[in-house]
């Protein structure tokens, strides 16, 4: 069993801590449940479900990061604090080399529960259409093809894909409508062309910044899609 430095209590839905908040204490459960959940946009998205013996909190104190998600009480739960001291000596036992892949490990695994909960937020919005797009790349002005399209971001067919975290200018021309939308757009992710295999090479993006009237405009045509798909007029 840990080393326990401290017990607190929580009541059922009372928040232990919040995604985005500061804090490297790790918890174990004596008794009780434990929710993990993220929040994208304005949907919540559970993560799993801990019961007594598991511990979380690990991450922040791992990594020295934020909260990567809101940890809430499921029923009377009764918490462990895993004393701190034990915590540093165990960890300064291990290589130098150890510890920066545990921390690249922590990163990774939080970059990726950020990918899987934008993915379940998109897959009802979501929707496949080829429009014309205007972006300019390393060397040129780039006249593209998006794949699929939602009022968060799109995918863009192209063989010289941008790097991700880069920001870019583009305009996205919707059909009857006289005047391209302009947004600023960032790379969330890239395929080469090497890796496409039986998919196409191009660059998953979302939208930094979009003027509201080309928000309702794109959220429009979005619903009208999607409208049209499920056979409803």
């Amino acid at each position: 069993m840990y080393p326990i430095a401290s017990e607190e209590g929580y009541k059922d839905g009372q928040v232990i801590f919040r995604e985005g908040t500061s804090g490297n204490w790790v918890y174990v459960i004596l008794h009780g449940n434990v929710e993990i959940s993220r929040t994208i946009g304005e949907s919540k998205y559970i993560i799993t479900i801990l019961e007594s013996g598991e511990v979380f909190g690990e991450l922040g104190y791992l990594g020295d990061i934020k909260r990567t998600a809101t940890a809430r009480a499921i029923g009377e739960t009764t918490l462990g604090i895993i004393d701190r001291g034990f915590l540093d000596r165990e960890f300064n036992l291990l290589s130098s080399s150890f510890r920066a892949i545990l921390v690249a490990v922590v990163n990774r695994f939080r970059n990726m529960t950020q990918r899987t909960c934008e993915f379940s937020r998109r897959k009802e919005d979501r929707t496949q259409k080829s429009l014309s797009v205007i972006f300019k790349d390393r060397k040129s002005v780039v006249r593209s093809f998006t794949s699929n399209i939602s009022n968060d971001g799109l995918f863009i067919k192209t063989d010289r894909p941008l790097n991700k975290g880069e920001q870019f200018s583009l305009k996205l021309q919707l059909p009857d409508f006289s005047e391209p939308i302009r947004a600023t757009c960032e790379v969330v992710w890239a395929r080469e062309h090497k890796e496409a295999e039986n998919r196409p090479s191009g660059m998953g993006v979302k939208f930094c910044e979009l003027a509201e009237s080309h928000k309702r405009l794109l959220n429009q045509y979005i619903q009208s899609l999607i409208a049209n798909a499920k056979g409803v007029h």
